[in-house]
C-alpha cells in the first residue's frame, strides 16, 4: 500500500479496494495452496539418522564402494535425466560426510544438492521422481540447516515448489499427481520422493495423503483407490486392481499372487513362465523407499497389504529360483534392496556386497545393520482415507484458468477506474440555477 500513499487523497480508497479486490481474488485462486500453520515436528531422519550411521564400520566392500564414489568428480546435477548417477554420488557424499564428521565433504555434499535446484525444468516426472529422494535424504544427513541457512532456506522452497511443478507427460504432470495416478514403477519412485520432500519440510499434511496412497497401492482400497491402470490381465481381482496381488490369486490361470501387475503387464500377458522384465523390480525400488520412510514416521506400513512387500519379493525371487532368469533376482541397481527386506522382516532373501545403488537410493548393504536395530516406538499411526484427486486439466484449459485472476483483476480495476472518473466529473460540473439575487 505503499504507492496508494503517495497519490492524492481521493485516489486513496480506489487504490485500496483495487488491492483488497486483486487479493480476495488471488485467495480464492489459491485456496488449496497448503497452509502455513505450524505441524509437529516429525521423527528425526528422513531415511537414516547421522547418529545411526556413526555406529556403522569404516571397512568392508559397502564402505569402500561409499568411499570411492564421495571422492570421485561429482559433475554437474540434471533432474530432467532420468539416467543420471549425479543423486547417488551426493548421497554417497552425505553419507561418508557423516560418518566420519568431514566438514568438507559436507560442503561438497551441499553443493551438489543446490546444483540439483531449476535442473528438473524440461524433464519428465518420472526423472525428477527417480532422483529427487536422494538429495532431500543427503540434505538431512548433512544438517544443511544449521551448516548453512541461507541455502537452506533456497533449498526448501524449491522442494515446497517441485512437488506440484509441472513438467511432461500431460496425464500426470507433477510429481504428487504421479504418485496418486501411476500405479506401477512411476507411482512409486514418485511417492518416495513426495514423501522425503514432505518429512523434510515438515509437510504433516501432505504427508497423511501420501500414506494413505501407498496403503492403497498396497491393496487398501478403502484407503485409496484413485490410480488409472493400464492392462488388468496380471490382476487377481480386475474388478479391484491393486499394486500388488494378494496371496493366492492368479491371472490368466497362473500363480499371480504377490505379483506387481501394472509392472509385469509390461512383460507380457500372463503366462508360465512370465517373460523378464525389470519394471517390477524398478517399482520394487520406490515401494521399499515409502514403507521405510513412513515407519520412521511412526507408520506400520512394512506390514500393510499382509506384508506386502515381502510377499512381492518372495514372488520374484521364486521366478528366479525357478527359472534362472537373473532379471527376476534383484540385479544391478536393485541390489541394495534385499538388504533392507532382510533388515525389516528378518527375511534371508538373497543379497550380495557391495551392491550397487539405484534410482536416487542404496548402500543398504552397509546401512542395514543400524536399520535392523531401529525399531520406532508408537508404530500404527492411523491412515485417513484419501480421495482421488481431480483430473489433470488439458493445456487449452489451464491456460484459460490462469486467465480468470488477471482478468478478473483489470475487470475490477477497469471499473474502479472508470467509477472515478464519473464521481469526479459531476463534482466539477456548475450547477444549472445561480444563487437568487438579494434585491
Amino acid at each position: 500500500m505503499a504507492a496508494a500513499a503517495a497519490l492524492p487523497s481521493r485516489w486513496r480508497p480506489l487504490v485500496v479496494a483495487a488491492a483488497l479486490a486483486a487479493g480476495t481474488l488471488g485467495t480464492a485462486a489459491t485456496a488449496a495452496a497448503p497452509a502455513g500453520a505450524a505441524a509437529p515436528a516429525m521423527r528425526p531422519g528422513v531415511w537414516i539418522t547421522a547418529a545411526q550411521l556413526r555406529t556403522l564400520p569404516e571397512r568392508g566392500a559397502a564402505w569402500r564402494q561409499l568411499v570411492e564414489l564421495s571422492r570421485a568428480p561429482l559433475g554437474h546435477a540434471k533432474l530432467a535425466d532420468q539416467d543420471s548417477e549425479h543423486d547417488v554420488s551426493v548421497l554417497a557424499t552425505a553419507m561418508v560426510a557423516a560418518r566420519t564428521n568431514d566438514d568438507g565433504l559436507r560442503r561438497r555434499a551441499a553443493a551438489g544438492i543446490m546444483d540439483a535446484i531449476g535442473t528438473e525444468q524440461g524433464g519428465r516426472t518420472l526423472a525428477l521422481a527417480r532422483g529427487l529422494i536422494a538429495y532431500v535424504v543427503a540434505a538431512d544427513l548433512i544438517d544443511l540447516r544449521h551448516l548453512d541457512a541461507g541455502k537452506d532456506r533456497v533449498f526448501r522452497a524449491w522442494l515446497s515448489k517441485v512437488r506440484r511443478e509441472k513438467l511432461s507427460p500431460s496425464q500426470n504432470p507433477t510429481l504428487i499427481l504421479t504418485h496418486e495416478l501411476r500405479p506401477n514403477n512411476w507411482g512409486t519412485h514418485a511417492g518416495a520422493s513426495r514423501i522425503a520432500a514432505d518429512i523434510y519440510l515438515g509437510d504433516r499434511k501432505d504427508l497423511a495423503r501420501a500414506a494413505a496412497v501407498f496403503k492403497g497401492w498396497l491393496g487398501d482400497r478403502g484407503a485409496y483407490h484413485g490410480f488409472v491402470w493400464g492392462s488388468r490381465s496380471w490382476q487377481g481381482d480386475p474388478k479391484a486392481p491393486v499394486g500388488v496381488n494378494p496371496a493366492g490369486a492368479r491371472a490368466g490361470g497362473v500363480d499371480a499372487g504377490g505379483a506387481l501387475p501394472d509392472d509385469m503387464r509390461r512383460g507380457c500377458a500372463p503366462k508360465d513362465p512370465p517373460c523378464p522384465t525389470l519394471y517390477a523390480w524398478e517399482a520394487m525400488q520406490g515401494a521399499t523407499e515409502q514403507a521405510e520412510m513412513l515407519y520412521r514416521q511412526g507408520y506400520d506400513s512394512w506390514h500393510w497389504g499382509d506384508d506386502a512387500l515381502r510377499r512381492a519379493a518372495a514372488y520374484l525371487f521364486g521366478l528366479a529360483q525357478r527359472t534362472g532368469e537373473p532379471d527376476w533376482a534383484a540385479p544391478a541397481g536393485d541390489a541394495w534392496i534385499p538388504w533392507l527386506l532382510n533388515a525389516r522382516y528378518g527375511a534371508r532373501f538373497p543379497a550380495h556386497t557391495p551392491a550397487k545403488p539405484g534410482k536416487g537410493m542404496g548402500f543398504a548393504d552397509w546401512t542395514a545393520p543400524a536399520q535392523r536395530g531401529d525399531s520406532v516406538s508408537g508404530t500404527g499411526l492411523p491412515v485417513t482415507p484419501a480421495s482421488p484427486p481431480s483430473p489433470p486439466r488439458s493445456p487449452a484449459a489451464q491456460a484459460a484458468r490462469d486467465l480468470v485472476l488477471p482478468v478478473s483483476v483489470a475487470v475490477v480495476a477497469g471499473l474502479l477506474v472508470l467509477l472515478a472518473l464519473v464521481t469526479r466529473r459531476r463534482r466539477r460540473r456548475p450547477a444549472l440555477g445561480g444563487p437568487a439575487r438579494r434585491g
